[in-house]
């Protein structure tokens, strides 16, 4: 597997254990309570935090999983009390939530320098001050084969892995935790990163079939088309999508002549550059002639710089790995894909493409894993005994099926996305807002490639407003800089507030 790959499918990073096949002695559902705070300015929140597995039935109530979990539910709420709540998720396919755990969802964070190496223990958690626990309680979800998240019975762990497999049992788990704590009408939202924004579309749509209706649905660093992140011969689009990306990197790093000071107002010159000229040139293919094929690659190299020569190399087609690794030629360094502006030691700079891991993952990794098992089995008292699986990586006989229904019109798998089953929630629910968030910097899931989806879902003008983006000046996790975070605690709790009314407040 090539590393552009395995950076794809997002989140990939340590492999857990296990086989292909459940264990033929079920483990019973485990839970462990504790008492947590988290402090806003000079007030404080009780919550009284759940951590373990939830024993997860089908539709028929027969026993499939012990299906991983950990909540945070302001004390003090009478049963059925319309506080918010949040269900939220990382990517993969599959990782576990520990990034948005500690990242800035849950009443503790860590604490990381900007754009540097955390790779020294001891790592700090902090009390999170950005947390949406001010506003909305919180689950954070483990899909099966991540966490303590396992089949039982005669499930398997092939019924989980897939893009509907997926959708079905997380959709599972929202109907029967909201029944189990007395939430079914409280108002309620999904929040996913990367994969799990994929994941978001066709949730949103299942679960508002099965009568339980979204408030809204947050999407952090989102996909919604898969195909366009891979460079497959004679798709196009994936290089017209990333090409905003890859500016944005070099206004970053001064590699471009003449860098304006404003980077948003770079990125509208390259968003016209992008759409007036460079995707007519490729759609032109080998119809374009050799002086207009010189004049497309000089602007590239202005807009992104690289230069023209390498440009017409590749015949104005760069991939993500190619692009990074020409970035810094002149240097022993490679850029990274989920964020751009961090860059790591590359012992191959004559290589196509980077010749390992990716920088920002080497660069904060380490830290989040070791300081959520710390605080997972310290403070939140989860059972020692218990693996927590970060991700589905080493699993014998992990296989993901990207078959996905809303993706049949053909009577064949022609495509992989999810963004017809969002066009089709938010139709039928005129009330379902969607907020994006989307960093400059984040070449795993570019911030054009969505404004291209969104741009083609054929909405009607009555609910197009319904979908916000915000940008942030960072990458694919952008919160793991401060002045993101402040940005981000400010957006994503107006949000809340705002399409949860009155209920809202505590």
């Amino acid at each position: 597997m090539s590393i552009r790959y395995a950076t794809l499918l997002l989140c990939l990073f340590i492999s857990g254990r296990g086989s292909a096949q459940a264990d033929t002695t079920d483990a019973p559902a485990r839970t462990f309570p504790s008492e947590q705070t988290v402090t806003f300015g000079g007030t404080i929140v009780d919550l009284e935090a759940t951590t373990g597995t939830l024993r997860l039935r089908d539709e028929n109530d027969k026993p499939i999983a012990n299906f991983g979990y950990t909540s945070y539910l302001a004390e003090g709420q009478e049963a059925g009390k319309l506080r918010p709540i949040v269900f939220a998720y990382n990517g993969g396919p599959l990782s576990a939530s520990f990034w948005l755990h500690i990242g800035i969802l849950g009443p503790k964070r860590i604490a990381t320098e900007d754009l540097l190496f955390n790779t020294t223990p001891p790592f700090e958690l902090v009390n999170n001050d950005y947390s949406l626990l001010e506003v909305a309680d919180l689950v954070m979800i483990d899909p099966v084969g991540v966490g303590f998240s396992e089949p039982v019975g005669e499930a398997e762990w092939k019924d989980f892995w897939g893009t509907d497999q997926d959708i079905r049992s997380i959709g599972l788990f929202i109907q029967q935790f909201l029944i189990e704590h007395d939430r079914m009408n409280a108002p309620k939202f999904l929040l996913g990163e990367s994969y799990g924004t994929f994941r978001n579309a066709g949730l949103v749509k299942h679960l508002q079939e099965q009568g339980i209706p979204m408030n809204g649905v947050i999407m952090v660093s989102a996909t919604l088309d898969i195909h366009d992140l891979f460079f497959g011969a004679g798709h196009d689009q994936s290089y017209v999508v990333f090409l905003p990306t890859y500016a944005a990197a070099g206004w970053f790093h001064e590699t471009i002549a003449d860098r304006p000071d404003n980077i948003e107002d770079f990125m509208e010159e390259v968003r016209t550059f992008t759409e007036d000229e460079y995707a007519p040139a490729l759609l032109r293919g080998d119809r374009l002639s050799p002086g207009e094929k010189q004049d497309i690659a000089t602007k590239l190299e202005r807009y992104t710089g690289i230069g023209s020569d390498i440009w017409l190399k590749a015949n104005l087609r760069l991939t993500d790995g190619e692009f990074f690794q020409q970035l810094n030629l002149t240097t022993p360094a490679t850029t990274g894909r989920l964020d751009a502006r961090f860059t790591a030691i590359n012992q191959d700079p004559m290589g196509q493409e980077p010749d390992r891991g990716d920088p920002f993952s080497e660069a904060v990794q380490g830290a989040y894993m070791t300081a959520f098992r710390d605080y997972l089995y310290r403070e939140l008292g989860a059972d020692k005994s218990m693996t927590y699986t970060s991700s589905t990586g080493g699993r014998e006989g992990f296989k993901w099926d990207w078959t996905h229904a809303g993706n049949m019109g053909w009577g064949t798998q022609a495509a992989v996305s999810t963004a017809a089953d969002l066009a089709a929630a938010m139709s039928s629910n005129p009330n379902l807002d969607v907020l994006i968030l989307q960093g400059y910097y984040d070449a795993a899931t570019p911030f054009y490639g969505i404004e291209h989806t969104v741009n083609h879902l054929n909405l009607d003008p009555s609910i197009r407003d319904n979908i916000e983006i915000e940008y942030f000046e960072a990458g694919h996790m952008m919160y793991v800089e401060e002045a993101s975070r402040e940005q981000w605690k400010r957006v994503v709790d107006d949000f809340i507030l705002e399409h949860s009314g009155a209920a809202a407040r505590r």
